[in-house]
């Protein structure tokens, strides 16, 4: 039986792939499933702590990938000529 750290490891390995492809909105939510099978597998390891931060570092995975989707995030990965 595959368990949750294994299948949250495979989903954080595509996750990668999908970023380094260019398709970060589709890993982003990539990324959000393998956060929660982290959860699940905190949750019945009886690790407070680890459900806590593990739900705090999705929070803000959330809202990054929401104010990335409206487009308020002005950030790019070129650089431009005045930057050089």
């Amino acid at each position: 039986m595959i368990s949750f750290a294994v299948l949250g490891g495979l989903l954080l390995n595509i996750g990668a792939f999908l970023t380094f492809r260019g398709k970060i909105y589709e890993a982003v939510v990539v990324y959000l499933f393998a956060d929660i099978c982290w959860i699940i597998m905190a949750y019945e390891r009886d690790d407070f702590w680890g459900v806590l931060s593990i739900i705090i570092g999705v929070t803000f995975g959330i809202l990054a990938f929401l104010k990335m989707k409206s487009g308020k995030m002005n950030k790019t990965l070129h650089k431009e000529q005045d930057d050089i």
